[in-house]
């Protein structure tokens, strides 16, 4: 029991070493963050252990190193004075507030080395924080809306980027809900999707309301919608068709052919008999019983019943402004309904177990052609979605 402990004392110690050359190369590097949170975690786990004063000693230079260079780094983007620095201004108090809640927790910290309290600053950085936070408040805003009155697309996108931001740090701030709505709509690219049939058959209602419904289809494309109603105020800059020009349907089918079986079986035993005719025993004077097999067979009358619908098209992506084609994708499917079953004369032992399962079988009524038109837009469905995803704005 005692060499258990102390071999578990011995993986602690090594454990303990590792943790802190680490920390020495993070501190060596400048990664004082990493120094920081690495001491941090050791010391949450105890704080009194021989090996936690290494940790503190660590700390308290990592912390000191690091909280110089941002105020070092604040001020110089003060002095600089440009509008775009009120971001690293404001994230670099950030982060100075981020360790300090690190380390309230723990404090006081008291080093057997430095035979003192570990010097970890707490500073109250709540009024400039707010004044970092309004001056970065400021600049999103009137970048945000200097990129809105580009009136593009992409100033959009990076407009409602923006003000999303500003809404994350400093909710309700002015009119800025209103604002991402607008830029989100002026980002947005809006398709028009149309569905023309030119097959000369008809295509089933329930088909194309599927085929348009959108909403089934998972697209995960923030900034593209598909309309297949034209809306007022919306300007379509895309269209996509689709496009059925084929539409064929097979005529019913129904072919028999007839198989013959053969299959020699066991049918009963007799006594095994000598060429005399009398019956041979064992050698403990029992009677040999032989099996007897004899030859049967039956005539399968196989029925197959068939059905097929072709459908085939075109995507069309299209530019309305420009009114040009941009891609034309094609788009095809075919459905083959089958149904085979089977009838028997003659002696069902002659059948195979896969003959059975087609007695089991029976007629089924031919679907009608609309139908099978349906079920061939299933996998229309399909491939149109892939092409919407492969292909987005």
């Amino acid at each position: 029991m005692r060499q258990t402990i102390t071999l578990l004392t011995m993986v602690l110690l090594l454990l303990s070493c590792n943790s802190v050359k680490r920390n020495q190369k993070f501190l060596a590097r400048g990664d004082y963050d990493q120094a920081i949170e690495l001491a941090v975690k050791k010391l949450q786990k105890d704080k009194t252990s021989a090996k936690s004063d290494e940790h503190i000693v660590l700390l308290e230079e990592a912390y000191k190193k690091v909280v110089e260079d941002d105020i070092r780094r604040i001020a110089f983007l003060k002095k600089e004075n440009r509008a775009g620095s009120t971001r690293e201004i404001y994230y670099t108090y950030r982060g100075l507030e981020y360790r300090q809640q690190l380390l309230r927790p723990l404090l006081p910290l008291y080093s057997e080395t430095l035979g003192r309290n570990a010097r970890l600053k707490i500073v109250d950085y709540s009024n400039e924080m707010i004044a970092a936070q309004n001056a970065y408040a400021n600049y999103l805003y009137a970048e945000g809306e200097q990129l809105l009155n580009r009136n593009t697309t992409d100033a959009a996108r990076q407009a409602y980027d923006m003000f999303l931001e500003l809404s994350e740090i400093k909710p309700g701030y002015r009119n800025v809900a209103a604002l991402i709505d607008e830029a989100r709509f002026r980002g947005t690219h809006f398709v028009y999707v149309t569905l023309n049939n030119r097959s000369g058959q008809i295509i089933p209602i329930r088909l194309e309301r599927e085929l348009l419904d959108f909403n089934t289809y998972g697209l995960d494309d923030f900034w593209t919608e598909y309309h297949s109603q034209r809306e007022n105020g919306i300007n379509y800059k895309y269209g996509i068709s689709l496009n059925f020009r084929d539409i064929n349907i097979s005529p019913e089918r129904i072919s028999e052919r007839e198989v013959r079986r053969t299959q020699r079986i066991k049918d009963g035993w007799e006594y095994k008999k000598d060429r005399n005719g009398n019956i041979v025993k064992d050698e403990n004077g029992k009677p040999i019983k032989v099996d007897i097999y004899k030859t049967v067979s039956a005539v399968l009358l196989i029925t197959e019943q068939s059905k097929s619908a072709f459908v085939g098209g075109t995507v069309i992506y299209r530019d309305l402004e420009r009114n040009r084609d941009l891609n034309k994708h094609p788009i095809s499917t075919e459905f083959i309904f089958e149904n085979v079953f089977a009838t028997f004369r003659g002696d069902e032992r002659a059948l195979s177990d896969d003959d059975t399962l087609l007695l089991d079988n029976r007629f089924i009524p031919f679907p009608a052609n609309s139908q099978m038109v349906y079920d061939a837009g299933e996998e229309i469905k399909i491939r149109f979605k892939e092409i919407l995803k492969d292909n987005s704005f």
